[in-house]
C-alpha cells in the first residue's frame, strides 16, 4: 500500500497515477476522506478516553451533589466512548479497505497508455532469417512433438486446454534451464530457495494479487489457501511481520516452484502451444533493499535477465511497460521479449517490476538503521526463467533444417553435454 502522509501531501500525484493505470480517480478523494474521519474520530475518542479516566479519578473523593453530578457525567461518557470507538473502527477499516484498493504509484517516467503502449528501450541480437538458409522455421509444437519432447494432446486429456506434458528431452531441457538458471543466480549472490505452492490469504493479499490480478488466481476455499502465480508470493511473505537489519541488505533470494494461472480473459489468446499454460515452472530472483536503492537494483535484476536470454542465443527486446499495463503492486516495470520466428514477433520472456514499499508496507516488512531508525524497506522481483515460453523460443530460435535443435552452450554441461536434440520420429 501507498505511504498515507503521501496522500495528504500530494493528493494529485496519487490522482495522477490512478489516471495512468486507468483506474477509478475516485477512490484517491473517498479515501482520503476516510483518513480524515479516521483522524478525527482517533482525536475525539482519546478526547473521550482522558475526560472519562480524570472523573473515575474525582469520583472516590467527591461527596453530596458534586459526586451526583460526577457519577451522571461518567455514566454519559460511557456512552460516548463506546460510540466514539466504534466510529474509530469503522473508519479505520474504510480507510484501510480503501487503501488495500489502491495501486502503486506509477513512477514519472513510465509511459502513459495501454498495453501496446510500451516503449522499446533496447534491442538485443538479430532474429534468424531462415528463408536466407533456405528452410521454413517449424513451430515449437512441431520440433516438441518431432523430438518427443512436448505433449499437449495427452496433457489436455489429463487435465484440459492448456496443461501439457514435457517429455524426453523435453523435461530434460526444463531441469537444465532451471539449474542453469539457479546457477548464474547463485553465482551473482542470490540464495537458492524451493518455496511453497500455497499460501494464504494474507500473502496473497500483500503481494497485490487479490486486486485487479484476482480473477487469475486458483483458490482452495475449503483449506483457506490459494496456489501462487509465481513464487513472489512466498519469497515476499517470507520476512513478512519482521523488522530487518539494515546491515543485511540487500537480500536477494531466487525461487524456483511451480507457478498456477487461471488466464482468465485469455480466450482465443494463445490457444496452441505451450506459451500461454495454466501450470509452469519458473525460476524468480526477488530483492529486499532500501527504499533508496530500489531503482539502482531494477537495473541489476534487468541486468542479470539480459545475461541470461543473451546466454541462451535469444534475440530480444527490452520494453518500460506502460502504466495501464502495470500490475498493482509496481511503480514500474520492464519486459524483455524473446523473437520467436515462427510468430514474427517479440513475446515476453522476463520482467522485472520495482515495488517500491508498497508490498513492504501491507506485509509489515521493515528495517532497522542506526540512523534512521524502523521503516519499510522495498521489495524487487524479476523472472529469471519462465520455462515454457523459455523453451518455445529456444526451439525456435535454434532449429535445423533437419529438425534437431542446437543445444545453447550454457545448457550443455546440464545435458550431459550434448550439443543437439534430434528428432525421434522420421
Amino acid at each position: 500500500m501507498i505511504d498515507l502522509r503521501l496522500l495528504r501531501e500530494d493528493p494529485d500525484r496519487v490522482r495522477a497515477s490512478q489516471r495512468a493505470r486507468g483506474e477509478d480517480v475516485g477512490l484517491v478523494d473517498a479515501l482520503i476522506s476516510a483518513d480524515e474521519r479516521r483522524r478525527a474520530s482517533g482525536s475525539r475518542f482519546d478526547e473521550l478516553r482522558s475526560e472519562q479516566k480524570r472523573i473515575g479519578k474525582l469520583i472516590p473523593r467527591a461527596s453530596g451533589d458534586e459526586k451526583a453530578e460526577l457519577l451522571k457525567r461518567a455514566g454519559e461518557l460511557a456512552g460516548e466512548v463506546k460510540a466514539a470507538d466504534a466510529e474509530r473502527d469503522e473508519a479505520a477499516d474504510e480507510t484501510q479497505r480503501l487503501l488495500l484498493a489502491l495501486g502503486n504509484v506509477v513512477h514519472p517516467d513510465v509511459p502513459v497508455g495501454g498495453e501496446d503502449d510500451f516503449a522499446v528501450l533496447e534491442t538485443h541480437g538479430t532474429p534468424r532469417d531462415f528463408e536466407a538458409e533456405g528452410f521454413a522455421p517449424k513451430d515449437h509444437l512441431e520440433l516438441g512433438a518431432a523430438l518427443g519432447a512436448i505433449d499437449v494432446e495427452r496433457g489436455a486429456k489429463v487435465s484440459g486446454s492448456r496443461f501439457y506434458y514435457l517429455t524426453g528431452v523435453g523435461a530434460l531441457l526444463e531441469l537444465a534451464l532451471v539449474n542453469a538458471a539457479i546457477a548464474q543466480a547463485t553465482e551473482a549472490g542470490f540464495v537458492p530457495m524451493l518455496t511453497p505452492a500455497l499460501v494464504k490469504p494474507r500473502a496473497m493479499e500483500g503481494t497485490g494479487f487479490l486486486g485487479q490480478a484476482a480473477q487469475d488466481v486458483y483458490q482452495l476455499e475449503k483449506d483457506d489457501l490459494y496456489l501462487v502465480g509465481t513464487s513472489e508470493v512466498a519469497l515476499a511473505g517470507y520476512h513478512m511481520d519482521e523488522i530487518l537489519d539494515e546491515a543485511r541488505l540487500p537480500l536477494r533470494y531466487a525461487g524456483f516452484s511451480p507457478c498456477f494461472r487461471r488466464e482468465a480473459g485469455s480466450h482465443g489468446k494463445d490457444t496452441k502451444g505451450i506459451i500461454r499454460v495454466h501450470q509452469f515452472d519458473k525460476v524468480e530472483m526477488f530483492s529486499y533493499v532500501a527504499p533508496e536503492d530500489a531503482e539502482a537494483e531494477l537495473d541489476r535484476l534487468l541486468a542479470w535477465e539480459k545475461r541470461w536470454l543473451t546466454a541462451l542465443g535469444l534475440a530480444f527486446r527490452v520494453i518500460d511497460v506502460a502504466s495501464g499495463d502495470l500490475g498493482a503492486s509496481a511503480q514500474r516495470k520492464f519486459d524483455c521479449e524473446a523473437w520467436i520466428p515462427t510468430q514474427g514477433k517479440y513475446r515476453e520472456l522476463t520482467s522485472t517490476s520495482n515495488t517500491g514499499e508498497f508490498q513492504a508496507r501491507r506485509l509489515s516488512i521493515r528495517m532497522r538503521g542506526k540512523e534512521t531508525g524502523v521503516r519499510p524497506l522495498a521489495t524487487l522481483n524479476g523472472t529469471l526463467c519462465a520455462v515454457p515460453r523459455t523453451i518455445v523460443a529456444i526451439l525456435e530460435t535454434h532449429q535445423n533444417a533437419d529438425g534437431s535443435v542446437t543445444v545453447p552452450e550454457i545448457l550443455r554441461p546440464y545435458l550431459g553435454g550434448r550439443e543437439t536434440l534430434t528428432p525421434v520420429t522420421a
